[in-house]
């Protein structure tokens, strides 16, 4: 753990003291990472944060200096005439934290980029470099783990910046702003407004969209088999069962069909030697074998043996949090986040699944001192790296330091102890033995009435010697799946054995359409097809959810019908972009600029202006953007029927012989069957008259809108101008001038179906005025936040949305003499459904129905449920998630720290004077890096 001695400042920032000689400035990312790296070093550093990134590409037109406003390419950002060279810009929340990182390299003898040893930690370290422009030395520090010899080691054996690694990450950066920047307005254009296309997201959205394709193309098969129960009549006592069950696998020498014999479309793949078992033809058979004699037909055994499972790499690491912890992609690298800065384990974005040979000793001391000397193997485990273009420069994600720490000994709790746990007994496991056992296959054969021989199947596992698995076993994306512990012991027989049938049941299945990805497989998917690196799948899964590309059922991934509209214009106008094949190579060729076997401006030109037969990007666009009929990518016919499934701007809808009908957004794509489509139709339109109001003579209408019932009048439409008229001078004043028509929202003991023309009346007669107090009009009305009184500015809550039309003065009086209080004033509502324990907090969490709908509470975070969330089915899992996400979307505390009271600087006094004038912000990125080795360090290939 880090000393407690000393305070980091604001932005994690120490002052160590300046004895012994010069003062060296370090900076690393992140406060909470200053904080722990200031309390290891020594005398004469200071360390401070950069707060992240402190300039990138604008974002926006006020973002762009004067002196570039007229260039044609710099809304884009990039020059790409001009080399393709970047302009960049300082954040404006981040200038003045600048100007603080300016003033102490003023004060400082030397320099030490701190940041993390990967692309895109040195991308950070030269943006530092380019925008503070120190006259002092700098190099770069570099580490793998925050432990007091690994800091002090990495502040006395510095390196120069690796600018090969640069060149691949602003080489990343500027594709992706010219993929966004060219694709993104023509979704705009012919989808949606605020949409976005992006080199991995769009790719990522491709995946589950082509999933959800195939489970709306699926068709199920049935089939039957026969489950028996047999007694080894012979059989000795002792550990293992007499009885165990076999299922039967061949009747006259044909194979009984199973699930995997048949294709998506329900049909066998061969008839050829397969026997399809439909219910009557399996009861049948099973009747004729219930008084058959069975013995044992064959005994094989083989040996089994299970080998550890390689250490965590970032990728791994999400899938078994997923799984084991029910922690998202984004929560399991906040958590590690954490536990890296806090000196709990090593760097947690990395590919590769070296362990270096101090970590090895720590682990195999452990499995020693835990396990026993049995479980140690006579030689360490290497574990060579499975993942293309790996940066092996790293290690595998493993405890820090060069003992571990058992988890007992962390003092973690909460979600930081469960994954160090996870990992911890990951790393561990990963140096034991081998487990092995025996697995055993016996076959049965028996004889039915009518002369069929039917052959009945049993396997089982016995492991003799648990090895690793006594320390970890990896879980599984199936549940079904059987994990690699488990034991299935079949009593001993021999061939020829005789067996009894204590039962024969038939058993139908039907198989399944595939499974919807789930984060840890999606990010599997990427992986395996070499899309995107370690650092990109959680801010691509964060992407394509906020962007309502994708919503959650459980922990599935499932499409919106948006995202299918997106992904069919890719497909078919930019067919390439969307490639899984030519998105790789996209990261071959930006590995091999990591690399320094590529040049990054030939590349970009070739992807942006294309050569010879090959089209660029924006030749692409600007081909394709008026042959793309946005109906047309934006309409799905549904099977075998007429009816046409629509995107539009306000959302899906359907239209069938001139009707329309609106979808509901939760709506999974492979649940829009045509039966389902027919009973939308089916339903009442909810547009119902009413009557007429006695008192204006209008139509009373009730309608369902997009937010919620309502009712509103239908005014009369107005006469044209007569000609010579003066006619309004824009449509947008024409429509600010006309009236517009009275609409309240129905009471929630209110339904389209049931509500009347009384209802509806009294509905469109608010707000009611209640009377007065002290010469104030008082008013009863509903708002959005439920049913309240209205004063002035003063307001008070009603209980129920019935009191705005009984409530007295009298009542009035008494709810504004008694204070204000926040929220709701009725008793607190019992949960709607009680869940287990927050893995964060440790604290109950149960299911809430708020003003805005059904949320998930711990007592402190209360978080919506979102689209697809149900409040019958959702999981611990998904609610720990849903809370942790909000957590991590919450406003930061305000820092409670007293101010300084040291004198300022002569640096800080001279910046102060306003009549200063402001140093441009924005600089053109140099043709020639020259304050660092073009080479760089031939150790330095990370992990994005």
């Amino acid at each position: 753990m880090p000393p407690t001695k000393g305070s980091a400042g604001k932005n994690g920032s120490k002052d160590t003291g300046r004895q012994g000689g010069g003062n060296r400035l370090v900076i690393v990312e992140s406060p909470a990472k200053a904080k722990t790296i200031a309390g290891y070093l020594g005398p004469g550093y200071v360390v401070e944060s950069s707060i992240g990134h402190i300039r990138d590409l604008p974002t926006k037109a006020a973002e762009i200096p004067a002196r570039y406003k007229g260039e044609p390419w710099a809304k884009l950002g990039v020059n790409v005439d001009h080399e393709f060279e970047p302009l960049y810009v300082v954040h404006a929340e981040k200038k003045s934290h600048v100007k603080r990182l300016k003033e102490l390299v003023a004060e400082a003898d030397e320099l030490l980029l701190a940041t993390d040893e990967d692309r895109e930690g040195e991308a950070i370290a030269w943006h530092l470099l380019e925008e503070l422009k120190p006259k002092i030395p700098v190099k770069r520090m570099v580490f793998n783990e925050i432990t007091r010899d690994a800091i002090r080691n990495a502040a006395e054996n510095t390196r120069e910046l690796n600018l090969r690694l640069v060149d691949a990450q602003e080489t990343r950066r500027i594709l992706d702003r010219l993929y966004g920047y060219e694709v993104s307005p023509v979704l705009w254009k012919k989808v949606m407004p605020k949409l976005s296309a992006g080199r991995v997201q769009s790719v990522a959205t491709r995946l589950v969209v082509e999933r959800e394709r195939e489970r709306i193309a699926f068709t199920s098969a049935e089939y039957w088999g026969l489950k028996s129960v047999f007694d080894a009549v012979d059989a000795a006592g002792g550990v293992d069962p007499s009885t165990f069950t076999a299922n039967l696998v061949s009747v006259d020498g044909a194979r009984v069909a199973q699930g995997r014999d048949f294709t998506s479309r329900g049909e066998l793949r061969s008839t050829q030697g397969i026997l399809h078992l439909d219910e009557e033809t399996a009861r049948g058979l099973a009747e004729r074998l219930v008084s058959a004699d069975f013995s044992v037909g064959s005994v094989e055994r083989k040996p089994y043996k299970r080998s550890p499972y390689a250490p965590f790499r970032t990728t791994t690491m999400q899938q078994e949090a997923s799984r084991k912890l029910g922690f998202s992609s984004k929560q399991t690298m906040q958590v590690a986040q954490r536990l890296y800065e806090n000196g709990f384990i090593t760097y947690m974005r990395t590919d590769s699944t070296t362990l270096s040979d101090s970590a090895i000793a720590a682990a195999r001391d452990q499995v020693t001192r835990l396990y026993g000397a049995d479980y140690l193997p006579p030689k360490p485990r290497l574990y060579a790296g499975k993942v293309k273009n790996a940066q092996e420069a790293h290690e595998a994600i493993r405890p820090a330091g060069d003992s571990f720490r058992t988890p007992a000994e962390t003092g973690l709790t909460g979600a930081e102890f469960r994954l160090y746990e996870l990992i911890w007994k990951r790393t561990v496991a990963s140096q034991m033995k081998d487990a092995v056992g025996e697995s055993v296959t016996v076959k049965i054969h028996g004889t039915s009435t009518s002369g069929e021989q039917a052959e009945f199947s049993a396997t089982g596992k016995i492991i003799t010697f648990h090895g690793f698995l006594k320390a970890y076993v990896e879980g599984a994306d199936d549940p079904e799946a059987e994990l690699d512990d488990r034991e299935r012991r079949l009593p001993p027989v021999d061939e020829g054995d005789p067996l009894k049938a204590l039962s024969i049941d038939a058993e139908g299945h039907s198989t399944r359409p595939p499974a919807r990805y789930t984060e840890a497989t999606l990010i599997k998917e990427l992986e395996e097809r070499e899309i995107g690196r370690p650092s990109t799948y959680t801010p691509t899964i964060g992407t394509i959810l906020d962007r309502g590309y994708v919503f959650k059922k459980g922990s599935a991934l499932v499409p919106s019908f948006l995202a299918f509209a997106v992904v069919q214009l890719l497909e078919r106008h930019f067919g390439n972009l969307v490639d899984y094949e030519f998105t790789a190579r996209m990261e071959d060729a930006l590995d091999a600029i990591a690399r320094g076997e590529a040049e990054r401006v030939p590349w970009l030109r070739r992807f942006y202006f294309g050569e010879e037969e090959e089209t660029g990007l924006k030749e692409l666009v600007g081909d394709q953007l008026g042959e793309i009929d946005p109906k047309e990518v934006s309409s799905f016919p549904l099977p075998d029927s007429d009816i046409v499934m629509r995107v539009g701007r306000y959302g899906p809808y359907m239209e069938w012989d001139g009707r329309r009908v609106n979808v509901p957004e939760d709506m999974a794509p492979d649940e829009l069957t045509k039966e389902k489509a027919e009973e939308l139709f089916a339903q009442p339109s909810g547009d119902r008259e009413l009557g007429t109001d006695p008192e204006t003579g209008r139509m009373i209408v009730a309608k369902s809108g997009r937010f919620g019932p309502y009712v509103t009048e239908v005014l009369e439409e107005p006469e044209p101008a007569a000609e010579g008229e003066a006619k309004p001078k824009s449509k947008a004043k024409s429509k600010a001038s006309a009236p517009k028509p009275r609409t309240s929202s129905l009471f929630k003991s209110m339904s389209l179906e049931t509500v009347t023309l009384e209802d509806a009346l009294r509905l469109l007669s608010l707000p009611r005025v209640v009377g007065e107090i002290d010469g104030e009009q008082v008013t009863a009305q509903n708002g959005r936040f439920g049913p309240y009184l209205k004063k002035g500015t003063d307001s008070r809550s009603l209980e129920t949305e019935e009191q705005i039309f009984t409530v007295t003065i009298d009542q009035a009086k008494e709810l504004f003499a008694k204070p204000k209080q926040r929220g709701r004033r009725a008793a607190a509502a019992p949960p709607l459904r009680e869940l287990g324990e927050d893995p964060a907090t440790g604290k109950p969490m149960v299911v809430k129905d708020g003003r805005f709908g059904p949320y998930v509470t711990d007592g402190e975070t209360n978080a919506s449920l979102r689209k697809g969330d149900e409040v019958e089915s959702i999981t611990d899992e998904r609610a720990a998630e849903l809370l942790a996400d909000r957590r991590a979307k919450a406003p930061a505390k305000k820092s409670t720290a007293k101010k300084s009271t040291a004198k300022k600087s002569s640096t800080t006094k001279s910046t102060a004077k306003s009549t200063t004038k402001k140093s441009a912000t924005a600089t053109k990125t140099a043709t020639k890096k020259s304050t660092a080795s073009k080479n760089g360090s031939a150790t330095t290939n990370s992990s994005e």
